[in-house]
């Protein structure tokens, strides 16, 4: 598992800066002086004019967030916009394209070249229209920020429009130009030193370099906008006609400026859940903070520069955390049950032994230095706002008379609670880990709005999405509803070492038999079922027609799967080590996801010839098959000879 990045100042600061700078819509002045210096215009525009055959062209111009690809397409825009019969720019595309956005793009589109607002109705009525009203004119559109193909394929088709049109694209993906068949892609890169101390120095000094007794300061403020052109001239904006004496000092106090700006212009709900991260979701993967925090707010903090999700996790940088926890703080310096978020182990200690939590609080991280205290048995009475709780190490002991309707998120895993209060109803909750805890639920049947759940009980449940039962130990089964959980998206019973009927995955060495399922599971994209007694698998699984991933090495008992294998979305197998399993099954359609196939030191005896429906696999392990005898004549597939392991098997 990846250790989490840290998030390096300088990126944070550069990312802060051109988000700033969207908030304010500040029109900075380093256009020009950024063109000339790089070269950029003269270069783009030749390209532009060098067109053969039917005299139309897209031109793609990518590069990181912030180094200033929409300032070149707008610089380009304003040089050659006077060329065409009409002119459109869509920016954010990738912002205003969910939830119907395309439809209204390409209204937009429309409304910008004939001057009049048409009714459409669906994606594919609005390429026809544009199709045919635009295809004798020469046009001029630019498509700012993409990031799907669907998106070029619905506002911008190859051949659309009319002779002498030019079409301009700017992306990160440089690989989805590639697939739009577009031609000419221009890279933008960060500018040189010798640049940077140019740009930075026009938008801070006013000439092109700085004064001798500034050089050195002027460097290291260069530092912290990494060669970025946008924020470079928004640094030195700030930094201008300040005294010498001052830049370190106002460098940090910029940051922090520029942090409050940013916090200050999300709306009342987006601070809410903006809150709820900088306490208690820094660092942790993205689909577990989903549970609490909706997707559309993760974007807007990642369009803010507020957030960046590295190896599926969130991050933040420490100075905006700690800013955003002093938010809190202040409202109520002296009493930490009048806060509404805890983080802090002498707080959170104060508030659960002495009971002093009030309606104020929504949220406690349990993260103590010692190991145990003693839960005052009210201690969530008064709480009646409480949403979050979460213990990551302490040990809290005794019961607990009451827990707060309110909760919607409980990760409270270890503790040594032997059922719920008898009046809590939990019909808030998206998240429930207690996983090692409860035995019982009396009374706590109807979840509907659970997604995420760590405990036995399934029933009145339809909506969840991720199932963890992991260390169990006294689970001897699962409930048949597990069949009909159509939204189920991770399933782990890891630990589980009594469980003998019924559902599997990690460590449950006593499952024999997989549950039917009994409708379609379009969710379910990964099954870990590794190490577990299991005998064979139904041909119901066809049912998981979205699975990905299927891991089945180590089930030493497996002798059986299915008579045929269905699984068209399957990218990779794992049957390593079934030392059992004697006969791959018939593939009756192409499989064209499926790119791995590790069978090594399993029992299989032959390959059939159907393998070769495996039209895209790229790597297949056969090493230590010793039954394997031949693989049937007229297989065709074309393999890397290098991921091709065969070496202790018998060919």
């Amino acid at each position: 598992m990846c250790e989490t990045k840290q998030v390096n100042l300088v990126t944070h600061l550069k990312a802060l800066l051109k988000a700033n700078s969207k908030i304010t819509r500040r029109r900075c002045s380093y256009e020009g002086k950024l063109l000339q210096t790089q070269q950029i215009c003269p270069d783009i525009l030749s390209r532009m004019d060098n067109v053969d055959g039917n005299g139309r062209r897209m031109i793609g111009i990518w590069g990181t967030s912030g180094i200033g690809k929409t300032t070149i397409a707008k610089a380009i825009w304003n040089a050659i916009a006077h060329e065409f019969e009409g002119t459109c720019f869509l920016e954010n595309v990738r912002e205003n394209s969910p939830h119907g956005g395309l439809i209204q793009l390409q209204k937009t589109l429309l409304d910008k070249y004939l001057g009049k607002k048409l009714k459409i109705q669906s994606v594919d009525e609005g390429i026809g229209v544009i199709k045919e009203q635009l295809r004798h004119k020469k046009i001029l559109l630019i498509l700012d920020d993409v990031n799907r193909l669907d998106q070029l394929d619905n506002l911008a088709g190859v051949g659309w429009f009319g002779e002498g049109s030019r079409v301009i694209i700017t992306t990160q993906d440089s690989g989805l130009l590639k697939c739009h068949g577009i031609e000419f892609i221009y890279g933008v890169h960060k500018v040189f030193d010798y640049q940077a101390l140019e740009l930075f120095s026009s938008n801070a000094f006013g000439t092109n370099e700085p004064p001798n007794d500034y050089l050195e300061l002027a460097q290291r403020a260069i530092a912290f906008a990494d060669g970025l052109p946008p924020a470079l001239a928004i640094l030195g904006s700030h930094l201008r006609g300040i005294d010498i004496r001052s830049w370190e000092e106002n460098l940090i106090h910029i940051l922090k400026r520029i942090l409050q700006k940013s916090y200050d212009a999300l709306d009342d709900r987006a601070k809410e859940y903006f809150l709820d991260i900088a306490c208690f979701f820094k660092g942790e993967y993205e689909d577990y903070v989903l549970q609490m925090v909706p997707k559309k707010f993760i974007e807007e903090f990642v369009d803010k520069a507020l957030i960046t999700i590295e190896w599926s996790k969130i991050l933040m940088h420490d100075l905006l955390a700690n800013l955003v926890k002093d938010i809190v703080h202040k409202e109520s310096p002296n009493d930490p049950g009048q806060r509404s978020r805890l983080w802090f182990y002498e707080d959170v200690k104060q508030v659960l032994t002495e009971s002093t939590g009030t309606r104020n609080i929504k949220g406690i991280m349990v993260k103590l230095p010692e190991a145990e205290i003693t839960l005052n048995p009210k201690c969530f009475s008064n709480m009646v706002n409480f949403q979050i709780f979460i213990n990551r190490n302490a040990s809290l002991c005794r019961h607990i008379n009451y827990l707060p309707r309110a909760l919607r998120f409980i990760d409270w895993g270890r503790c040594q609670l032997q059922s719920l209060p008898p009046n809590f109803q939990g019909n808030r909750l998206v998240e429930f880990n207690m996983s090692c805890s409860i035995r019982q639920l009396e009374g706590f049947k109807h979840l509907p709005n659970l997604t995420s759940m760590n405990l036995r009980d399934l029933s009145g449940i339809p909506n969840i999405k991720y199932l963890h039962l992991s260390e169990c130990t006294s689970l001897v089964e699962v409930d048949d509803s597990v069949g009909f959980l159509d939204k189920l998206v991770e399933l782990d019973l890891d630990g589980c070492v009594n469980l003998a009927r019924n559902t599997s995955s990690m460590g449950c060495e006593r499952l024999e038999s997989f549950p039917e399922i009994e409708v379609k599971m379009e969710s379910l994209w990964a099954l870990y079922m590794q190490g577990s007694g299991i005998r064979e698998l139904p041909p119901s699984i066809a049912y998981l027609t979205r699975l990905r991933e299927l891991y089945l090495y180590g089930c030493f008992n497996l002798t059986t799967f299915s008579t045929t294998l269905r699984l068209k979305s399957l990218e990779r197998l794992d049957l390593c080590d079934c030392k059992r399993l004697e006969s791959f099954p018939e593939i009756k359609v192409e499989m064209e996801s499926l790119h791995i196939l590790d069978m090594e030191g399993s029992g299989i005896r032959e390959l059939p010839p159907s393998i070769a429906y495996l039209t895209r696999l790229r790597e297949l392990y056969l090493g230590g098959c010793f039954n394997l005898t031949s693989m049937k004549s007229g297989i065709k597939l074309e393999l890397d000879p290098d991921v091709l392991q065969d070496d202790d098997s018998e060919q």
